[in-house]
């Protein structure tokens, strides 16, 4: 009987210690994938001006068919630095206003002829679309008072064949990529734009970052493929 015992406490030893190595094993393979996942999947949308992002993109494609929606970051807050203001405290300041036009004009070299833009009510995003686009802009309430219905929102504000430009909140971007693939996205630059395509089967796909510094070089480039 005691021999007995002791086989049993030995065997049942031997299981725990293979459960216990095949638990080991399933973390560190959970652990494996969860790191391969950190690296093969961006934490922010991708810069389409790094590499071969523009190509695969088919951003210029897009945007000549009316098929492209930008979300832009409104300018500099007044609130928030030390630069001279534009007006109103609660507006952007003359250094930001100054970016948001020429980040404007990088929009009219790709063409607005087949462009609609609206902005968010307030003093800092109207300041900035009216510096990009050289007069007032349509306000409408939903570019500030976002929700999880954000892309929804986008996609019924955008008409056929023709692009969609919204200037609007860090907070309503941020709350766009975090349910669409890119929950860990870094906040917005300001005059950032991130650019969203409809595929195929037109459903909406977010295509890329545009940061007011990457414009010139991106001009560059589409000049030395075509």
């Amino acid at each position: 009987m005691k021999s007995y015992g002791k086989s049993a406490f030995r065997a049942s030893s031997l299981l725990s210690g293979r459960i216990n190595a095949v638990l080991m094993a399933a973390a560190i393979v959970i652990s494996l994938l969860v790191l391969t996942g950190y690296t093969y999947w961006p934490r922010s949308p991708v810069r389409l001006v790094q590499g071969e992002n523009l190509a695969m993109s088919g951003l210029y494609a897009s945007w000549k068919k009316g098929d492209v929606m930008v979300l832009v970051r409104h300018g500099e807050r007044c609130d928030r630095s030390s630069n001279e203001c534009l007006g109103a405290n609660d507006g952007i300041t003359r250094y930001g206003s100054s970016v948001s036009t020429d980040v404007g004009r990088s929009f009219s070299e790709l063409g607005l002829a087949h462009t609609d833009v609206i902005t968010s009510p307030l003093t800092r995003t109207a300041q900035t679309a009216q510096a990009m686009f050289g007069h007032p802009v349509e306000a409408q309430e939903w570019l500030y008072n976002c929700d999880e219905t954000m892309l929804n929102e986008v996609v019924a504000h955008k008409s056929l064949n023709r692009n969609l430009i919204l200037v609007t909140h860090s907070g309503c971007i941020g709350q766009l990529e975090s349910l669409h693939g890119y929950p860990h996205a870094a906040t917005s630059e300001y005059d950032s734009a991130l650019f969203i395509s409809l595929d195929s089967r037109g459903k909406a796909v977010i295509r890329g970052v545009i940061n007011p510094e990457d414009w010139t070089q991106l001009s560059r480039l589409h000049l030395l493929r075509h």
